[in-house]
């Protein structure tokens, strides 16, 4: 069922960038609030949380998880060519969207030390990122990992700090 699921919204949305957080980046306690409402109350994920509403994946990450979310910070956004996040948030450009957000979510909950032990982890778009360790910093493609373990009831939110892409776009 678990497989069913994942698959399911593999299909449905095709990719999914970093995802939510703000300034205060949560907590590492048990929380009740999902990943979205963690990344609304961050107040630093604006631009994530608009473009998970412009490709439909906001009830995605609301639901029942777990999810591990790559997310990217406003200024993550902000280092991309100019004008690349608003044609990204243009209807006609919605599965594209959904792929490069999916591509910042991992079925499952995977803590910081977890994916210290991965050399690459397997994206709810059913493409793979590399992981790896950089002059001492932890590395998910080309963006640092910033914050981690970020809880949320429905999975766990690592702040990156740029946007990652499949390696199709």
């Amino acid at each position: 069922m678990k497989i069913l699921k994942i698959t399911t919204i593999s299909l449905l949305l095709l990719g999914m960038p970093a995802l939510l957080l703000a300034g205060n980046y949560g907590s590492k306690t048990k929380t009740s609030m999902d990943i979205v409402d963690t990344a609304v109350s961050a107040k630093s994920f604006n631009t994530l949380v608009a473009a998970l509403k412009a490709a439909d994946l906001v009830d995605v990450l609301r639901g029942d998880g777990p999810f591990t979310v790559f997310a990217p910070t406003d200024a993550a956004f902000a280092k991309l060519p100019a004008g690349t996040v608003e044609n990204l948030l243009k209807p006609e450009n919605k599965a594209k969207l959904q792929s490069i957000l999916t591509y910042h979510v991992v079925p499952g909950r995977y803590m910081a030390a977890d994916v210290l032990k991965m050399s690459s982890a397997k994206t709810v778009n059913g493409k793979s990122f590399m992981v790896s360790m950089s002059g001492g910093d932890a590395m998910v493609d080309n963006a640092k990992i910033v914050k981690t373990d970020i809880m949320a009831s429905n999975g766990v939110i690592h702040v990156i700090d740029s946007v990652i892409l499949p390696k199709d776009m």
